[in-house]
């Protein structure tokens, strides 16, 4: 199927916050893409909440994240208090991104935000249409559509399952989700309060009754999510959060009335394969964990910006399949460390064995005053410290890579970025200029402050690095590009 037969080239089902950023990362990059959503509007409901720094360096790269700062309520630290003792306090402030803080904004604000910005860029939803059935054929995808009532075919390269826990997409690919469930019921309600609280301070009360956590969304309204043994009605009330509050909470906090409220069940699953031919998976379709930790949407978020420019290659005929294979290489080690650290949490922090609350208060507050804790805990916390070690596509550690460069929506975007030093090697210059010679539409050479040589992928990691600039690691250069550039 030649891109004169397609309807599309990327068919994105699923329209929260994964699919709008893949939606716009498309627009971005002159994509073609149909973004399909079974509602009839945008969700009214917060949901998530938290977006970490790396999501925001990711949001700047993609030219998307004043938007987000402005609506931010922005969080610095993280205090761990049970029965009215504080086991730990630590700040987060991460000092090697421009975003050294949590940003407090509700699910629906980053909806809004990110459709505005895909209207700005010419694309929209296509509301009111729910995805059928899809098959490969032709060199790409047919795909079926109940648009109101109404079956509609449509010819894409790609389709990306962005369709929430209950994914189509997933289901028609008959990926097993893998995992357990919680055998509590999860609450999750929006509350003004008093200011008895720090705004900038999110809490994590553990408890013999269960975990608590407690969001800032501004200095007097916040996120509670906690998990109850058994629903009070259709929707947590207020008295239900008062008492959860009494029962767990910091005393300081009053709970003075109700914006919103609702129970859900939670598991942690996810699926084996990220990807079947010209079908991919990503976000909630993909993996779904416990809220404590706030990882959930922030994970889906990375998943597309590691997976956009992957298929923008293959779509302009440079990806080879190590390329995009290496989608589901790289994604799934973080998903399941995830799902790993979020579940270890929620069990800590509702554990009912009384020696294993004793232990926890004990150990609390001694690791978290150790700078290597600390550190652990923001990089791992903020996402930072993601990286593709093992990666079919990357030498050495694939650690992430940031410098005013890349940001603002053009510094960085469908090619590799060739950072050398300065060198008087007349060899070293002549392999460099056969390099880029070789690969004239996916590479493109800066002049960092840095020595060395680090060749930079257009999701920003580090793909590999030398300290010495020369003929021996250019050629490793080219041997890597040449494993995954067709």
């Amino acid at each position: 199927m030649n891109t004169a037969d397609r309807d599309t080239d990327i068919l994105i089902v699923g329209a929260g916050p994964v699919g709008l950023f893949l939606a716009n990362e498309c627009a971005r990059r002159g994509i073609r893409f149909r973004l399909i959503e079974t509602r009839n509007a945008q969700s009214e409901h917060s949901k998530a909440l938290a977006i970490f720094p790396r999501t925001l360096e990711a949001f700047d790269m993609a030219g998307l994240v004043g938007p987000f700062l402005d609506a931010a309520n922005r969080v610095t630290a993280v205090a761990v208090i049970t029965h009215g003792r504080r086991l730990a306090h630590m700040r987060f402030e991460p000092e090697q991104s421009p975003y050294p803080f949590v940003a407090m904004v509700p699910q629906n604000v980053t909806e809004r935000l990110l459709l505005e910005a895909l209207r700005r860029r010419g694309g929209d939803v296509e509301y009111g249409s729910t995805f059928l059935s899809a098959e490969p054929g032709g060199g790409g995808v047919r795909a079926d559509v109940d648009r109101s009532g109404t079956r509609v075919s449509l010819r894409a390269a790609f389709v990306v399952g962005c369709d929430g826990a209950h994914s189509a997409v997933r289901h028609l690919l008959h990926l097993p989700f893998e995992g357990g469930s919680y055998p509590d019921s999860f609450l999750l309600a929006d509350v003004e309060t008093n200011e008895g609280l720090p705004g900038d301070e999110l809490q994590l009360c553990p408890s013999e009754r269960g975990p608590l956590a407690i969001f800032p969304m501004s200095a007097t309204r916040r996120r509670i999510v906690a998990t109850i043994a058994a629903p009070e009605g259709d929707a947590p009330s207020l008295d239900l959060v008062r008492r959860v509050l009494a029962e767990r909470a910091p005393r300081e906090i009053e709970a003075l009335s109700l914006h919103w409220s609702s129970y859900f069940r939670i598991h942690h699953r996810h699926v084996g394969s990220l990807r079947s031919g010209r079908f991919f998976v990503a976000g909630d379709a993909a993996h779904i964990h416990s809220p404590f930790g706030g990882q959930g949407m922030n994970t889906g978020l990375q998943d597309v910006w590691n997976l956009a420019w992957k298929l923008d290659l293959a779509l302009r005929n440079h990806a080879g399949e190590a390329l995009l294979e290496s989608y589901g290489a790289e994604r799934l080690p973080v998903i399941r460390t995830v799902i790993g650290t979020t579940d270890l949490m929620t069990r800590a922090m509702g554990t009912p064995s009384r020696i294993a609350q004793a232990l926890r208060d004990a150990i609390i507050p001694m690791v978290s005053r150790l700078a290597p804790f600390q550190h652990a805990f923001v990089e791992r916390l903020s996402e930072l410290g993601i990286a593709y070690a093992g990666s079919p596509i990357v030498e050495g550690p694939g650690r992430r890579y940031w410098d005013d460069s890349l940001r603002g929506g053009a510094g960085i975007r469908e090619r590799y970025l060739l950072m050398t030093g300065e060198t008087e090697d007349a060899p070293t210059r002549r392999a460099a200029e056969s390099l880029l010679a070789r690969f004239p539409d996916v590479l493109e050479a800066r002049s960092p402050s840095t020595t060395g040589i680090v060749l930079v992928r257009p999701d920003g990691y580090v793909a590999f690095e030398s300290p010495e600039v020369d003929a021996a690691a250019l050629d490793h250069v080219r041997s890597l590009l040449e494993r995954q550039i067709a």
